[in-house]
Parts: structure tokens; sequence; C-alpha cells
């Protein structure tokens, strides 16, 4: 079978770049020339796949995605189990997502017969995020001496710590013992009352403004809050590790992970899901007791997640799970790997020519292909600026 050019659906997220300042606006305008930027408007996520939030459309007969596959099951490879097992994204960030984490297949199962309103899927949510550009974010709970260091140099937050000798056992020789004092602590203040919340924020940031000089987490403190005034995720932010991505590095995050990205753009792969915990920094529904319930709690430095090098044009990023990994292709190569997999690529600069069973069909920047798993190896003229990302379900091991 060969490949098929996709339509893709835009997500307009409050948090998304404006206009043409967002990386997705510009994707899907440079593939569709009929699109129209509304420079107020955010463009938040370019959604590549079969989700039904945002379901891919074939652009040479507009059939979704999900009934092509559906249709001609040899397009998957015989690893995938009837479905496209990822979704693939583009995101641009121009403000704060919330603070967030996202279920086990366990929880996320519960969580759906719950509240199938609030989480749609019945499926866990592992995610990896390669950067585009700088990528500033919030990503796991940091080390236990920070932690600690970070809540004795709070007053505001620690007044909502109901027993503060708890904050020793931060220092404690066993991990079990140092998750469960993060636990508590956590708890104490994220389930505090909203008003006393917001007044403690106040009184935090207007101490930090009169500092004579400010470290780049006090800055980001007051940039959270001039976003999100008074948010108990304003003080969540205290407690994880702020870091920047550079582009080409990446950070996989599995289930029950506290995390939230706060400005940049980047590509996302995650299992098919929609499922997330949000617990602050949002106007979203807040699931507080979800959230403290099912976090991890480990403390440890940022997860960068470390990828390889293929060949001269090929670096793949493939994190711990079957559900997905990514290619990222350049410019130099002159064909691309036969996976046994269904994928899709998407490309985010140059161009170049597609060759399928002698047809050949020409691709440019921020066009998205899906390419059959039976589609074999296939040959590619790439121009020197080309760059494409490749998501598929890698066969099992």
């Amino acid at each position: 079978m060969k490949p098929e050019k996709l339509i893709c659906r835009v997500q307009n997220y409050e948090w998304g770049g404006l206009g043409k300042d967002s990386i997705v606006a510009s994707l899907k305008q440079a593939a569709d020339h009929d699109f129209i930027i509304e420079e107020n408007k955010p463009y938040a996520e370019l959604w590549m796949g079969v989700h039904p939030n945002g379901p891919s459309m074939l652009a040479s007969t507009g059939e979704s995605l999900s009934d092509y596959i559906k249709s001609h099951p040899s397009s998957l490879g015989a690893h995938e189990d009837g479905t496209l097992n990822f979704l693939f994204k583009a995101l641009s960030v121009n403000k704060a997502l919330s603070i967030q984490s996202h279920p086990n297949k366990e929880q996320a199962k519960m969580l759906h017969a719950r509240d199938p309103a609030h989480y749609p899927d019945d499926n866990h949510k592992p995610e990896m995020m390669i950067a585009l550009t700088d990528f500033q974010l919030l990503c796991g709970f940091r080390p236990a001496d920070e932690v600690f260091a970070n809540i004795k140099a709070t007053p505001e937050l620690l007044a909502f710590v109901k027993d503060c000798s708890i904050i020793e056992h931060l220092k404690a020789a066993d991990e079990e013992s140092r998750r469960g004092a993060l636990r508590q602590i956590f708890s104490d203040f994220m389930k505090s009352p909203a008003d006393s919340v917001a007044s403690a924020v106040a009184q935090m940031i207007a101490r930090l403004k009169n500092k004579s000089a400010r470290t780049p987490l006090d800055d980001l403190l007051i940039r959270l809050d001039a976003e999100f005034p008074g948010d108990v995720g304003v003080f969540a932010a205290l407690l994880l590790n702020y870091f920047t991505l550079k582009k080409g590095e990446s950070v996989f995050l599995g289930p029950n992970q506290p995390h939230a990205c706060l400005l940049g753009d980047g590509i996302e792969c995650t299992a098919c899901s929609d499922n997330t915990v949000r617990a602050g920094l949002t106007p979203k529904f807040k699931d507080m007791q979800s959230l403290c319930s099912d976090l991890t709690f480990q403390m440890s430095p940022p997860p960068y997640f470390k990828s390889r090098h293929l060949s001269d044009s090929v670096t793949e990023y493939a994190p711990p799970v079957s559900e997905f990994a990514v290619h990222e292709i350049k410019g130099g190569t002159d064909s691309l790997w036969d996976l046994k997999a269904s994928s899709i690529m998407l490309l985010t600069s140059g161009s170049a020519q597609l060759v399928a069973d002698g047809e050949q069909m020409n691709l440019s920047r921020g066009e998205a292909i899906f390419i059959p798993a039976d589609a074999g190896s296939l040959q590619l003229q790439a121009s020197a600026d080309f760059t494409a990302y490749r998501a598929f379900s890698p066969i099992p091991k």
C-alpha cells in the first residue's frame, strides 16, 4: 500500500502560541494554504492519529484515518493490535500548562469508569517530548535536599504543613521515609482552602519582588503568578525540577510523574489517550485527590531521555514503552526504512520527493503522511534542510 497525506486537527487550547508566532499555526498553514491564521488566537497542538478528540483524515478522500485502517488491516504491523497505538503531536507553548500527571493503565480504567467526562479514555498515557526550540518545563520532584531547602526558605508554604517535624524526614536515609514525607507535605498545601493559598502566594510574590537579587526560580514563580494569580500550582513549582531542553533534547515521562510545560515548541508522542489529572495552573477541572494519592513522589534530577544515532541522518528516540518511538530524519538520507509497522511522518522543514511503487509524492514543510506497514522501504530525495519526525510502534524485541 502507498503512503497517504493527512489532514490534521489543530487544538486551540488557551496556553498555545498566538497567531503566526505559533509553530502549530505555521505548520498547518504551510500544508493547507486555505487555513487562515487569526493573530490573537492560540494554536496549541497539531494532532496526528486516530484519537476521537482530533482524528486525522486522508487528504485524498476525506476518509478518517481510523476508518481507513479498519478497511485496510494490512496497513498495520502484526504487533499493533488492530489500531494505531500512539498519538503524535506538534506543540507550541506560550504560557504554562497545568501541573499534571497521567495515570497508569489500572488507574486509567478506574478513573474512566468513575468520571468519563473528565477522563475520556481507559488507557494510560506515557509521553515523550522532543524540543524544537529552547523548551522550558517543570518535570518530576527535585532531589530531596533541594526540596528540603526550598520548603525551609519559603515560610508562606511552610505555614500549610500540618506537622513541621515531618520536613526533617526528607533527610532520612531510606527512600520510603523521604517519599512519605513529601507526600504529606505536598498534600497539605495542595488540599488547603483556595483563598488561604491565594493570600499566602500573594505574600510570597510580594517578598520575591522586593529581593535585591532574584534567582531564575524566583522569576518563574513571579511569572506563574502573573498567569494564574494566587494558584496553588505556584507553590508546587518550588518542589519540581525547573529546566530547559535545548533543540533535539528530550524527556520521557511514565505514569504518575508531575509536570508542566512552560514555554517553547516541541514534538510530543504519547500512547493513544487524552487522560490528564490536573491540580494547578489551570482554569480546568482539578482533581487534587487523584493527583495526591497517585503520584510516585520519587525525587530525582530532571528525567532527560537519551536518543541514539542510527545513521548520519536518523536519530532514534525509543522510550521503554511498546506504544511508540520516534525517528528524527535529516536531509542526506535516500530512503525511509521499512519499520514493519505503520507510521506517521511530519515535515518540519525542507522538502522531499517520496517514491513508492514507481509513483512520486512531493512533500513540503507542514505536511504529514501515514505510511502503511506494508509500504516497504521507500526512496526519498530530500533537500539539504529537510527535517522530519516519524512516529511508530516498534516491533517487540
